[in-house]
Formats: structure tokens, C-alpha cells, sequence
């Protein structure tokens, strides 16, 4: 099954993303990671890829498809998979579609917390980009992109949202809870 993790910078969904995966044998796919590690392989999509970034552009969707549906169908049957940081956008969520070898994404999980809770989170990180102005810009940038994802995903039927204002432990419960339960029963999420 394949579950989508969405949610705005500082959400904290990679971080849940990387604990529900160790903790319950899950195979957890963040699309930096991706990137980078079929760029270090020199594989086809790695070597395009790679000449986007150095000319400053961003990846394209077709890229981006092409390197992720590459590493769903190399999952064996019944494995979950967490999808961080893709789809970014409706167009790779409608190709996502398409190209996934077992069928359609069973669940779409939306990390959500008050702007003023992901603004702190993002400046304790204490990067230079980090200003107050610049997380603003990025905040606003995510609403624009996602809000069509997760509207995609509610009309499907598919969403569920996660509350991630609370301690790292319980919105894990509520993570894993949700999975387990589309699993047992996929009409679950509706």
C-alpha cells in the first residue's frame, strides 16, 4: 500500500515518516533522498536530473515520476511504502496514479499545525535561509501547491488528517493507527 505524506516545512512528517518506518518494517521514500542517491548512481534519470539542478531549475515532474515509479515497482507485494515529499504537485499525483504497479495510493495523510507552531520549528533549526520572512514566503508557497493535493485526495476519499502540534509519540499513534486501519479494511478511510 502506498501512503502520501503531506504536510507543510516543519510539519514534522519526515520525522514521522523515518520512526513508523524503523519501528514497523516499512519502507519509508523521501524524494531528496531519491534524488540524490540516483544522482550519486549515474542512472539514466539521476544524469538528467543531476544537469536540472546544476542549471538552478527545479526537476522536472516527468523526472520525478519516472524515479519513483522506478522504486515502486522494485517493492515487494504487500509492503508499505511512506511517500515523503512527493506528490508536490496535481500533475505528479495524477501520474502517480497511473504508473503505480499495485494501484492507486490507499492513503493520504495531512500533517497540519498552526503557522506560528511551524515558524518556531523551522528558526530553532537555525539555518541561514531561516528568517522569519523567508519561512513566510515558503508557507504560503506550500498552501499554494498542496491545497489542490489535498483537495485531490479528499475527493477521493482517501485523506485523513493528522493533528501535528503534539508530541512526537502521539501523533505516531495516530500515524500508525490510520495505516493499520486502511490496511485491514481500505474502505476505512472514507
Amino acid at each position: 500500500m502506498i501512503a502520501v505524506l503531506l504536510g507543510a516545512p516543519g510539519v514534522g512528517k519526515g520525522t514521522q515518516a523515518k520512526l513508523a518506518a524503523a519501528r514497523n518494517g516499512w519502507t519509508h521514500l523521501s524524494t531528496g533522498d531519491l534524488l540524490r542517491d540516483e544522482v550519486a548512481r549515474g542512472t539514466e534519470l539521476g544524469c538528467q536530473a543531476d544537469a536540472v539542478m546544476k542549471r538552478g531549475d527545479l526537476v522536472s515532474d516527468e523526472i520525478m515520476v519516472g524515479m519513483v515509479a522506478g522504486r515502486l515497482h522494485a517493492l515487494p507485494d504487500g509492503q508499505v511504502l511512506l511517500l515523503d515529499g512527493f506528490p508536490r504537485s496535481l500533475p505528479q499525483a495524477t501520474a502517480l496514479e497511473v504508473r503505480a504497479p499495485r494501484g492507486a495510493v490507499g492513503l493520504a495523510l495531512y500533517f497540519t499545525a498552526p503557522d506560528r507552531v511551524l515558524t518556531e520549528r523551522l528558526l530553532a533549526r537555525g539555518r541561514a535561509d531561516d528568517t522569519r520572512e523567508a519561512v513566510a514566503r515558503r508557507l504560503a508557497a506550500f498552501r499554494e501547491t498542496t491545497e489542490p493535493l489535498v483537495a485531490y485526495y479528499r475527493g477521493r476519499g482517501v485523506l485523513r488528517e493528522i493533528p501535528s502540534d503534539r508530541a512526537i509519540e502521539e501523533i505516531q499513534k495516530d500515524l500508525v493507527r490510520c495505516l493499520r486501519e486502511v490496511r485491514k479494511d481500505p474502505s476505512a478511510v472514507s
